[in-house]
């Protein structure tokens, strides 16, 4: 779907949502794939943007692709080790997975620079560092990575920084290196406890998933198997976040409530009313919120992905709250386009100060994708006027049928012509 998106706010979002297929499980278990000798079927995969195009670069890599409903079914047996310097990978933040699966495969890999959000660059020092400590030599050759290894072999890893994208990328790896690869202070979030149930199944031996500190012993082979993916919990967040802020009644189902316990408690402490079910999750707003810190941290703390569209609902809030992301310095791009709108936030090093008050129309951009989500959370609340989005493509990267979904709740809401 192309277009701007243009919405008519002021209408409390009301009725059921159903999450799908998380997408930052998705882009992980999809390349992870790759390690298999015979296929693995992934069911309840979103249809995203980013998901097609990991499809386009399996089909490049010789790996039959084919789909039935929402269960994709990957062949990998006839793949190949192929340069991929340029192409679809520069367009996909998370085509860095496919060096430790290639190299878990393959024993080389070189993968141009991956492209996606740009809100801040994410340096991969991390992943490299993981890589040549199972033995594997890597350079930069003309922008792209290139990594070789003679022989992977199992080595004890300690990350300098909590990153999701290198404790599963080491772990790719580590999967098929000869012997015991330890990843300390590695990342807990829920989709690397995903993306290591996948690999088990196919053959792997992982421990430790989740926790601080996972433990691999490598194996000679994988086998395919089939694996059914957690629900996405930054877009059950966003819903979450847009029911409270039109003031509605929604139920958000097919969710993990543990998933969401940041988010709930900070939705509870401004006032909104939630209701816990065992797979679903209610959210009933309130005419009046109360200000809020919130502070963005790595797993089990307050999501830096929803820290964006965190903002938004803050500026519905009487007074003064401070929102501070200790995750990345720069993911406040949203902040101008919101100050389009008439809010008002300054941003203070790594944290916004926002005033509540109402929201007007306006012509937005979006810049990246959760900056993308706080906007048109933020045009859903305008009580008059249109507000139009442009820059959707990056909105789609991660919100399967946005807009049916919108419009199922009541929101007033339609795709407009670029300009």
């Amino acid at each position: 779907m192309t277009g701007k998106l243009m919405i008519a706010g002021g209408r409390p979002l009301r009725g059921t949502i159903t999450i799908s297929g998380a997408k930052n499980s998705a882009v992980a278990l999809i390349p992870a794939a790759i390690l298999a000798e015979t296929s693995v079927v992934l069911d309840n995969l979103p249809r995203i943007s980013d998901v097609g195009i990991y499809e386009e670069i399996l089909t490049e890599l010789g790996a039959v692709v084919t789909w039935d409903e929402d269960s994709m079914r990957i062949d990998p047996s006839s793949m190949k080790s192929i340069p991929m310097p340029n192409g679809n990978v520069k367009k996909l933040r998370a085509s860095y997975y496919l060096m430790g699966a290639m190299l878990g495969r393959f024993g080389e890999a070189t993968i141009g620079l991956p492209g996606g959000c740009n809100f801040e660059p994410r340096p991969i020092d991390q992943h490299i560092k993981g890589f040549e400590a199972l033995g594997a030599e890597v350079s930069n050759e003309g922008g792209s990575i290139r990594i070789r290894a003679r022989e992977l072999r199992g080595a004890k890893i300690y990350l300098d920084v909590v990153s999701v994208g290198a404790t599963i990328n080491i772990m790719l790896a580590a999967s098929r290196a000869k012997g015991i690869t330890l990843i300390e202070n590695a990342a807990k979030e829920p989709e690397i406890i995903d993306v290591a149930t996948l690999l088990n199944s196919m053959g792997a031996k992982i421990k430790g998933a989740g926790t601080e500190t996972i433990r691999i012993e490598g194996v000679d082979s994988m086998r395919g198997c089939r694996h059914s993916i957690i629900p996405d919990r930054i877009q059950a967040g966003s819903y979450m976040i847009a029911a409270a802020a039109t003031r509605g009644d929604v139920l958000v189902d097919n969710v993990i409530p543990k998933h969401l316990e940041a988010l709930t408690a900070k939705l509870q402490e401004m006032g909104v009313h939630i209701y816990e079910m065992d797979e679903a999750i209610r959210v009933v707003g309130q005419p009046e919120y109360e200000s809020v810190d919130v502070k963005a941290l790595v797993y089990p703390g307050f999501a830096t992905d929803l820290q964006s569209p965190m903002t938004s609902l803050l500026t519905q809030a009487k007074g003064v709250s401070i929102l501070s992301d200790f995750v990345y310095n720069n993911r406040f791009k949203h902040v101008p386009e919101l100050v389009r709108m008439g809010a008002k936030i300054k941003v203070e090093g790594r944290s916004a100060v926002i005033e509540g008050g109402v929201l007007n129309a306006a012509k937005v951009k979006a810049t990246d994708l959760r900056a993308g989500a706080s906007l048109f959370i933020a045009g859903l609340t305008v009580p008059e006027g249109v507000t139009e989005i442009t820059g959707t493509e990056y909105i789609y990267r991660g919100y399967e049928n946005l807009v049916p979904n919108l419009r199922g709740l009541g929101a007033e809401i339609w795709v407009g012509e670029e300009e």
